[in-house]
């Protein structure tokens, strides 16, 4: 085998692999696009149809059916809102609390800061099974409603996240900025708000989508603390309630339609964002 022949294989073999592990990662959500087009009928075929399609009408509302007959579901409408509220809540506490912890753990000088950043680092580790029972206590003791039990429980796992990772990106910042600011007769906090936390925002915009996704998906925290108040259940727990109440069959095409309607937002973020969010992921690679 000659030379160009090696690079011609090698090539192929390239993108050989490269279409494999683009098909392996896209194929399921392809999967749930088309699902939620078919029918019962058409999901229970065997083999299983790659195509959605109507062999009676061939009418394209046919193929509409199960975002809108979850659209008129006023449970997975409410669970929209709450999700919302609750993840935007969230992301924003954890933000604001976040930066400002982070602030002091990478340029602050104060004992203790390194345990401090160990403890943080370690809360993110705990199951969220293992804290259940004693928030769902805590909760009940202090009679809070379901959606600020959500928001507040949330930042359990977000919260940490957030100041661990904005800690880094906070310590890589220029000491001589601060500095500099201190000269100019800046206090700690305005040298925070007005010179070091705008210089963060790549950095913000990526803990901030992560926090929110992170939100936006949660389960075990919503199911238990939405029990005794189902017009609080956001849209993960709203989805699981679909079985048997549409059909007396599993409704998988209408839940297939939701999981899709519940993964726009996301892309959707992803897409506006996604300069900040690479050079937030990228910040403090190259130095010098």
């Amino acid at each position: 085998m000659t030379r160009d022949q090696k690079k011609i294989f090698k090539k192929i073999l390239f993108y050989l692999v490269l279409a494999v592990i683009v098909i392996y990662l896209l194929f399921p959500f392809y999967w749930a696009i088309s699902s939620s087009l078919k029918s019962e009928a058409q999901l229970s075929m065997t083999p299983a149809t790659l195509i959605p399609r109507d062999p009676d009408t061939g009418e394209i509302s046919f193929f509409t059916r199960n975002y809108r007959a979850i659209f008129s579901n006023g449970g997975f409408v409410r669970g929209l809102i709450n999700s919302t509220i609750v993840a935007t809540s969230t992301t924003i506490l954890a933000l604001l609390t976040g930066s400002f912890a982070a602030f002091a753990l990478g340029k602050l000088r104060f004992k203790g800061k390194t345990p401090a950043l160990y403890t943080i680092l370690a809360m993110t580790m705990f199951p969220q099974v293992t804290v259940l029972s004693g928030l769902y206590a805590v909760i009940n003791a202090l009679n809070l409603s379901a959606r600020v039990s959500m928001i507040f429980t949330y930042l359990l796992f977000t919260l940490p996240f957030t100041t661990w990772v904005l800690t880094s990106f906070f310590r890589d910042l220029p000491d001589e900025i601060m500095q500099s600011a201190q000269v100019d007769g800046a206090t700690p906090f305005q040298t925070f708000h007005m010179i070091l936390l705008p210089l963060t925002a790549p950095a913000l915009v990526t803990t901030g989508l992560l926090s929110f996704i992170q939100a936006w998906n949660e389960y075990l925290f919503a199911l238990t603390f939405t029990s005794i108040d189902p017009s609080s259940r956001t849209v993960p727990v709203a989805i699981q309630f679909f079985s048997g109440e549409f059909a007396r069959q599993e409704p998988f095409g209408e839940i297939m339609a939701a999981a899709v309607m519940v993964t726009i937002p996301i892309v959707v973020l992803v897409l506006i964002f996604q300069k900040r969010i690479v050079a937030g992921l990228t910040a403090g690679a190259v130095k010098g």
